[in-house]
């Protein structure tokens, strides 16, 4: 995600689990505009975290590379900050 410099993930697709290659991440819920306050979520040296909003469950997966996610569908691009 060369785009950002933190990574946003969604849980749109409802998963039990989404597997991330960063520690350090946003947490924005649903794709817009049903999402909900984007907020920063860090591991630490822990493996896994609960977002406070939503209680998706991420889970750090060491073979992914970073700001990618299993499904790969959970990676958010913000079409229109891109286009700006």
């Amino acid at each position: 995600m060369a785009d950002r410099a933190v990574p946003h993930f969604h849980n749109e697709l409802g998963v039990a689990v989404i597997h991330v290659g960063s520690r350090e991440f946003m947490c924005i819920g649903a794709l817009p505009p049903f999402d909900h306050p984007h907020v920063f979520l860090d591991m630490g040296a822990d493996n896994e975290i609960i977002c406070q909003y939503c209680s998706t469950l991420y889970r750090h997966r060491a073979d992914l590379k970073a700001g990618h996610a299993d499904p790969a569908a959970s990676v958010w691009h913000d079409q229109k900050a891109a286009a700006e």
